[in-house]
């Protein structure tokens, strides 16, 4: 890659837990990670996080440790085996699930000291529309909204775009249809909520692929691999590389302030005057 290109942050969202977010998330780090690019994944899934097991990573340290003043980010910070730098969550920490906006913010400007030689920076967020969760998915360029075709997870992804969109005034909003039965399936998926975001909230969501239903990809989890490594032939792994290929194609933010310095000043453009 180009060293003039600057760093790509893309949050991974979801409406509702239990949709894939986190496969989605460590498995599309993998697949840009064999494609040759330097990815981090900031596991922001702070009362569940799981990215490091998901990975077969150990890490001595995670946020807790951070929030705490105990740690710096760098301190925490574990390169997998697949190569991915890794910033690991803190799972089963009440108070780390329940950040304020103010929080998320120190979290957001402490990646600003990261070394720069990043492509690709995946932030992983929680599930839900948190305080915490809008101040991460404010501070990335793109945002990917995780859905599985049942009426709750797509109610739930509609509000998600809808208080971003709307409220927030954030758009580069992606959506991936996930655990579809084929391509055809999951475009139909997409369709039918933009559709919805076009009529209702007058603007466009964006489309990249989809992910097919594979059983591949449990038993990767069950292994603590992504499914491209434990299978990579699959439909699964077929379809991770076609989403990270999508993402190399997708058109630079020229005028954005890209590169860690952008996750902290978005976040700070994003946030109320009198917050």
């Amino acid at each position: 890659m180009s060293n003039s290109r600057k760093t790509e942050v893309i949050g991974i969202a979801s409406g509702k837990g239990g949709v894939g977010k986190t496969t989605t998330s460590i498995n599309l780090a993998v697949a840009l990670s064999q494609m040759g690019h330097k990815v981090m994944l900031f596991d922001a899934d702070l009362g569940l996080a799981n990215a490091q097991i998901a990975l077969g990573a150990r890490a001595e340290f995670n946020l807790g440790h951070f929030l705490a003043g105990q740690k710096s980010l760098n301190d925490i910070m574990v390169t997998t085996r697949q190569g991915i730098r890794l910033i690991p969550g803190a799972s089963g920490m009440q108070e780390l699930a329940a950040l304020s906006q103010m929080q998320a913010a120190s979290i957001v400007q402490s990646f600003g000291v990261l070394a720069d030689d990043v492509d690709y920076l995946i932030v992983d967020v929680a599930a839900g529309i948190s305080p915490s969760v809008l101040s991460f998915l404010a501070a990335c360029q793109r945002r990917f909204i995780v859905v599985k075709d049942d009426p709750s997870s797509i109610a739930d992804a509609y509000g998600t775009i809808k208080i971003l969109t709307k409220e927030m005034g954030l758009n580069e909003i992606y959506l991936v249809p996930n655990m579809v039965h084929s391509q055809s399936e999951g475009w139909k998926l997409y369709k039918k909520l933009n559709d919805v975001c076009v009529r209702f909230l007058g603007e466009p969501v964006h489309y990249l692929t989809s992910i097919e239903d594979d059983e591949m990809v449990l038993r990767a989890l069950k292994k603590y691999q992504s499914v491209l490594e434990l299978a990579p032939g699959s439909g699964a792994s077929r379809d991770y590389r076609r989403l990270a290929e999508a993402c190399t194609q997708l058109r630079p933010l020229g005028h954005l302030s890209g590169g860690m310095q952008f996750f902290m000043e978005r976040l700070i453009q994003n946030s109320p005057a009198d917050a």
